[in-house]
């Protein structure tokens, strides 16, 4: 089973399913993991009712970051903000299937920390 998710990984990495920019949004956020030099931006545009309608990222990264921001924002497509706001780290981590070390679960939480800074900052410009 892990080889399936690492395949899935890989294949996310090379081909992610959401990765652009979105212009214009309803929010944006961008940050980098200083240790590894990932940086990820994500683009969000909401529906009259909160719900998340699109969602793109863009950045460089590892696999693993890549791979996790393309499944989040996967995962947020139809929920509302404040449902995106709920999503743990432990969400991220069964998403992606497999063991991860200390350094790589801080690659695969960079999304997540980059959706909810935006999402709670919604409204405000809190663009680094």
């Amino acid at each position: 089973m892990q080889d399936f998710y690492r395949e899935m990984i890989i294949e996310r990495y090379k081909s992610p399913h959401h990765k652009g920019t979105l212009d214009p949004n309803d929010f944006s956020f961008e940050d980098d993991n200083p240790s590894c030099g990932d940086h990820i931006r994500i683009d969000v545009r909401l529906d009259e009712d909160n719900r998340v309608v699109e969602a793109l990222f863009s950045g460089e990264g590892c696999a693993i970051s890549l791979a996790s921001a393309d499944l989040l924002l996967e995962s947020i497509i139809g929920k509302k903000v404040d449902e995106v706001k709920a999503i743990s780290k432990q969400d991220i981590i069964d998403m992606l299937g497999i063991e991860l070390g200390p350094v790589r679960v801080k690659c695969a939480l960079l999304s997540l920390k980059v959706l909810k800074a935006g999402a709670y900052g919604l409204g405000e410009d809190i663009s680094p």
